[in-house]
């Protein structure tokens, strides 16, 4: 998935809020963070956008079902693309 073609963070949250309506509630402030964010690259307060996303996909664990595996499956695709271009910058 190129940048381009990434959907920004806060219509995959809107989309998490609107699959999941009752949330693991260590999921909820960073499904609310999320939806503040473009990309991975935004900040949110002194936390990293990646770093939004890291600690949602660890407390939504108990996410289940189609939705939960294809954005939990976008929003790993993200965090990948976003690493292999901070190795490429160095």
């Amino acid at each position: 998935m190129s940048n381009q073609s990434q959907r920004p963070l806060y219509e995959i949250a809107a989309e998490i809020r609107r699959t999941w309506p009752n949330p693991y509630f260590g999921a909820v402030p960073y499904i609310d963070a999320m939806r503040s964010l473009n990309s991975v690259y935004d900040d949110y307060g002194l936390d990293s956008g990646d770093s939004i996303v890291l600690y949602f996909l660890s407390n939504a664990q108990t996410w289940r079902g189609d939705d939960a595996r294809r954005i939990k499956k976008e929003l790993n695709s993200i965090l990948k693309t976003e690493k292999r271009c901070q190795l490429e910058k160095s």
